[in-house]
C-alpha cells in the first residue's frame, strides 16, 4: 500500500512513529519533498541512508526546497516502477520530475521542486533548479499526454497556484513551478494530490492533501 507523509528535513524521528514502524515489504512511503538525508554527504548522513534503506518498504521521495540538488545529480538513475528513479541507498529512491510510476497499482505522477522563502547568501535561490526547467514541464506534459492524462495520485512538493492562494490568501504571488502545477492539474484527471511544501496537514476538498506529520494512507478510496 501507499503511504504518504511531508517533509522530514533529515529528522529520523519520522520512522520511529508507530504508523511507519508498522509498514510491510510491499508497502511505499513517499515524502513530498524537503527528504532531508541528502544535504551536506557526510558519513553520519551516509549511515542514516543506509538505515532507512534496509527498512522493508521502500522510501521515495519528490526534491524540495530543502535538498542538495548537486548532490542529488551524483546518484545514479535506475529503472523503477516503469519510470526513472535515481538510487540513492538500498529502498531509498528519489522520484524524478514529469516521470509517472505505478506503484502499488497505481500510476502516480511525480514533480518536485519548489520556490524557497528563504534566500541564500548572495540573494539568489539555494539553487536555481527548484524551478523546473522547460524541457522538465514539456516531460511531464507529454508523459500526461501518452496516458492521457489519466493518473490516480499526484506527488509534489509545491502546490498549484490556486491551492497555495486557497491555503495562504495573503500570499498572492505565483511563480513559474505553481503556474505550472496549475496547467497539470487542469491537464489530467486524478483522485488525489498530495504536496508537502507548506508544513501543515490539511485537507483541501475534494482531493488536494497538504502534507506533514501525518502518515496517510493514498490510493484507498
Amino acid at each position: 500500500m501507499i503511504y504518504v507523509t511531508g517533509d522530514i528535513h533529515g529528522d529520523m524521528s519520522r520512522f520511529q512513529v508507530p504508523a511507519v514502524k508498522k509498514l510491510k515489504e510491499k508497502d511505499v512511503l513517499i515524502v513530498c519533498g524537503d527528504f532531508g538525508f541528502v544535504w551536506d554527504g557526510s558519513k553520519k548522513e551516509q549511515k542514516l541512508l543506509k538505515k532507512i534503506g534496509k527498512r522493508r518498504h521502500d522510501t521515495v521521495f519528490v526534491e524540495g526546497c530543502h535538498d542538495n540538488y548537486d548532490l542529488l545529480r551524483e546518484y545514479p538513475k535506475v529503472p523503477y516502477r516503469g519510470g526513472t528513479a535515481r538510487k540513492i541507498s538500498g529502498n531509498v529512491y528519489q522520484l524524478l520530475r514529469g516521470e509517472i510510476y505505478e506503484i502499488c497499482g497505481k500510476k502516480v505522477f511525480a514533480f518536485g521542486g519548489g520556490d524557497s522563502e528563504e534566500q541564500s547568501l548572495n540573494g539568489s535561490r539555494w539553487w536555481p533548479e527548484e524551478q523546473p526547467s522547460e524541457e522538465e514541464q514539456a516531460y511531464g506534459v507529454e508523459n500526461l499526454r501518452k496516458c492521457r492524462g489519466q493518473v490516480d495520485i499526484i506527488v509534489t512538493h509545491d502546490a498549484p497556484a490556486v491551492i497555495k492562494q486557497f491555503i495562504r490568501m495573503e500570499d498572492t504571488e505565483a511563480s513559474c513551478i505553481h503556474m505550472y502545477l496549475d496547467y497539470i492539474a487542469k491537464q489530467c484527471d486524478f483522485k488525489e494530490w498530495y504536496f508537502g511544501r507548506y508544513h501543515m496537514d490539511k485537507v483541501v476538498p475534494p482531493r488536494y492533501y497538504a502534507m506533514f506529520q501525518e502518515i496517510r494512507p493514498a490510493g484507498a478510496r
